[in-house]
């Protein structure tokens, strides 16, 4: 059922947001140079590598791109559309391609970068029993992660030791509770997030892994 709805959804996501998606293309390509799309190689179910799709929201930089660092929201790589993109989430509209493709799901854990595969345990990989999908409950928790983001110093450190090992417990938590209807709401919640419609705690019902959240924020300023 959930394959069969990502199939009938995708097509016609892609049908209705195609002028949208036509008109994003031709803002991208005339106010920087560089491709329209983001390519870039990451891990979804079963550990199996693909080529996600995003527009472009940054200066293209072949080694930075390469080399998949995480940088601060505030970086001046990032295009003006670009923060726009970033800030409404239509810069992963290309990912319908991926989940017509069967690379993705509307929910699922984010898909991974293959370099961070060597941080996780035999018990974190099991967030690759599912497809990788546009939004999950760790999206959704971290819908603030540009923001944290930027009150770092190093952004691809403490992404690393704190954020990336929490929005892996998220990620199974998730997949212990998932429903159809599940997929469904976190749907609609994902949407609300954008407009600060939802808590955390809509979306967790745990407090203890809700709460875990003031403790990572509660580190910015300090060693990171």
């Amino acid at each position: 059922m959930k394959r069969l709805f990502d199939i009938v959804a995708s097509i016609i996501g892609l049908i209705l947001f195609s002028p949208v998606m036509i008109i994003i293309a031709i803002i991208i390509k005339v106010t920087s140079p560089g491709s329209v799309l983001f390519k870039q190689i990451r891990i979804t179910k079963d550990e199996k590598e693909f080529e996600i799709y995003k527009f472009r929201s940054m200066a293209s930089n072949s080694e930075r791109e390469k080399n998949s660092i995480q940088i601060k929201g505030s970086s001046n790589e990032i295009t003006s559309i670009g923060k726009f993109m970033r800030k409404t989430k239509i810069d992963e509209l290309p990912q319908f391609w991926n989940i017509l493709k069967g690379d993705m799901s509307f929910i699922g854990p984010r898909p991974e970068l293959p370099r961070r595969l060597k941080f996780y345990d035999e018990r974190q990989k099991g967030i690759f029993k599912v497809r990788s999908g546009i939004s999950s409950t760790a999206s959704i928790v971290f819908s603030d992660e540009e923001y944290l983001m930027n009150q770092v110093k190093d952004p691809e450190k403490f992404y690393i030791e704190q954020i990336m090992p929490y929005k892996i417990e998220l990620n199974l938590y998730y997949i212990k509770n998932q429903s159809f209807f599940g997929d469904i709401y976190l749907i609609f919640a994902t949407l609300l997030k954008i407009i600060n419609k939802v808590k955390n705690s809509d979306v967790v019902k745990d407090n203890e892994l809700v709460e875990r959240k003031n403790i990572i924020v509660a580190l910015i300023g300090g060693e990171y």
